[in-house]
């Protein structure tokens, strides 16, 4: 988000390709809210989708500092986090994330003591970051108004990146991170002053709630995405890689996407909950 960089062939002043980014954001948009307003239960198989290839993608990254994840048991306990708390509330969604964590332990006992401590760590931070994370979108869509609610995060989250980027390539000077030398403290101004404008307006739209409330919303989310998003970078950086992978022209890899909404993803459920009764 720095107007410092310039642009290579077809690109944006930050260095991404924008026409290609434009038309996967739209892309992605017109599945998400398809599926939020034609059948709730299709945007669970969204996010586990999602979150599936960002998994992969982390672990393949984690494989290059020779780190081993076992994918499958991770992958099926992220999908029975998502769809358990959806279906049987925060218990069973607790349940199911305490055996994830047995399984997966017990799944790398059988590899070999060999490096177990480091990839059984490594193994517990993927239960904990995507999966346990993604489960809250189960929560945040049980409700009845549950899509309206999925949908105030995933925009509000959004309109953080949108307004960071705007804001940060138009008057973007001050470098905010070493972590991610693109960012600005400009940049930033510009997704807080998105994230609180649209938090303030559908909460109220959509739900009914106070302005104040949806407000306070985006000044948590804007907190949140801006640090989900640094997290990200630390593990790029420390991992040695640029991108987490290609799947999305213009975005980089799914992880480079949905860091952001991992992060928001929790306080967003907390607050409309404690909000909107």
């Amino acid at each position: 988000m720095d107007g410092t960089v310039s642009p290579p062939a077809g690109g944006s002043r930050t260095g991404r390709n924008l026409p290609a980014a434009i038309v996967s954001a739209v892309g992605l948009a017109v599945v998400i809210i398809g599926s939020l307003y034609l059948y709730k239960p299709a945007f669970l198989v969204v996010v586990i989708a999602a979150v599936g290839v960002g998994m992969h993608e982390l672990v393949k990254g984690l494989a290059t500092r020779d780190i081993h994840v076992p994918l499958i048991p991770v992958l099926a306990g992220m999908a029975a986090m998502v769809s358990g708390a959806y279906y049987f509330g925060p218990g069973v969604f607790l349940g199911i994330f305490a055996i994830t964590v047995m399984g997966v332990l017990g799944w790398r006992l059988f590899q070999g003591s060999d490096g177990f401590v480091r990839d059984a760590t490594a193994t517990v931070f993927m239960a904990v970051y995507p999966a346990l994370f993604a489960g809250f979108v189960g929560l945040l869509l049980a409700p009845p108004d549950g899509a309206n609610r999925a949908l105030i995060f995933v925009a509000v989250t959004a309109s953080s990146d949108i307004g960071g980027y705007a804001a940060g390539v138009l008057f973007g000077r001050h470098k905010m991170s070493i972590i991610s030398p693109k960012k600005t403290w400009e940049g930033f101004a510009g997704s807080a002053i998105a994230c609180i404008a649209v938090g303030g307006w559908l909460v109220a739209w959509l739900l009914k709630g106070q302005i104040w409330q949806g407000a306070l919303l985006g000044a948590v989310v804007v907190i949140c995405a801006t640090v989900g998003d640094l997290i990200e970078s630390v593990i790029k950086r420390d991992l040695g890689i640029k991108d987490m992978g290609s799947v999305l022209p213009g975005h980089g890899g799914m992880m480079d996407r949905i860091d952001s909404l991992l992060f928001t993803l929790v306080p967003c459920w907390l607050l409309l909950a404690a909000f909107i009764r």
